[in-house]
């Protein structure tokens, strides 16, 4: 594909046809979480391949479709899937379905991932909100021509909406799940990290390492949106343990420790104003 030739306007023209309502919140589901759209009401499902100019999801576990409907009060557009940088695609069209949502109407997003654990304090099956992040992909998602409706320099000293946050805790408080909080470090992929790359990043000030999400919030942030962000802990990163990391493992803790999840994002939902 050549990296240009990626046209939102069409995409956001095909997935809007589809919709009945416009969208108020974006939800970008990880590996293993997709099972969330089976809790939407009134549900509108626009495969990936029906979308202009993208190509077909490669990624074991991501279904590779927008869910439209309702979810708790609020009108949701989830993205069972996403695209990565490794799988050799270019940075327009890893952020496109963000930029998608928001021409769709969306107001906030809520971006999910499957992630390692560095901390001590996580361990497979753990939730973590992300307080901030580290961009160790060595791209950015806003290099290039400014996009019309983009801030140029967008400020990232608070990636992470505060008020967002706070809903977040209040909702995972009454449920009696635990959440713990912690820093986010994207890496390239798609190999694991090797212990030596683990041991950097908790020097780093990392808790928690994967392959996606920074590249959508940075590109969500430049246009305004207010961003929300849980990893899954699915294993341990390299060499904090004696077990072998394996993808099937991942989607299996992440099929595990999904409802808990849901149970937060919804009631997310519940909390957000009109």
């Amino acid at each position: 594909m050549n990296p240009m030739s990626f046209d939102v306007k069409r995409a956001v023209a095909a997935v809007g046809a589809k919709l009945v309502d416009p969208p108020e919140v974006l939800l970008v589901l990880g590996s293993g979480l997709g099972g969330l759209v089976e809790l939407v009401e009134d549900a509108v499902s626009v495969s990936f391949e029906d979308v202009p100019g993208f190509p077909p999801v490669g990624v074991k576990g991501h279904s590779g479709r927008y869910v439209a409907g309702s979810l708790d009060g609020r009108r949701v557009l989830i993205q069972a899937g996403r695209f990565h940088l490794y799988e050799g695609l270019p940075m327009e069209l890893v952020c496109a379905p963000v930029r998608i949502a928001a021409a769709l109407g969306v107001r906030a997003c809520i971006f999910t991932n499957a992630a390692g654990g560095i901390s001590r304090k996580l361990h497979p099956g753990s939730l973590m909100l992300i307080d901030d992040h580290i961009n160790l992909q060595w791209r950015s998602a806003l290099a290039g021509a400014v996009v019309e409706g983009d801030e140029r320099f967008p400020d990232m000293s608070a990636p992470y909406d505060g008020e967002l946050q706070r809903i977040a805790v209040a909702a995972a408080l009454e449920l009696g799940e635990r959440l713990e909080r912690g820093t986010y470090a994207a890496v390239m992929g798609p190999s694991y990290e090797t212990p030596a790359e683990v041991r950097m990043l908790a020097k780093m000030g990392a808790d928690a390492v994967g392959m996606s999400t920074v590249p959508e919030v940075i590109t969500a942030r430049a246009m305004g949106l207010p961003c929300l962000g849980f990893s899954l802990i699915t294993n341990h990163a390299a060499g904090l343990s004696l077990e072998l990391l394996d993808h099937d493992d991942v989607m299996a803790v992440g099929a595990q420790a999904r409802v808990k999840l849901s149970k937060i994002i919804c009631g997310v939902l519940s909390r957000i104003q009109s």
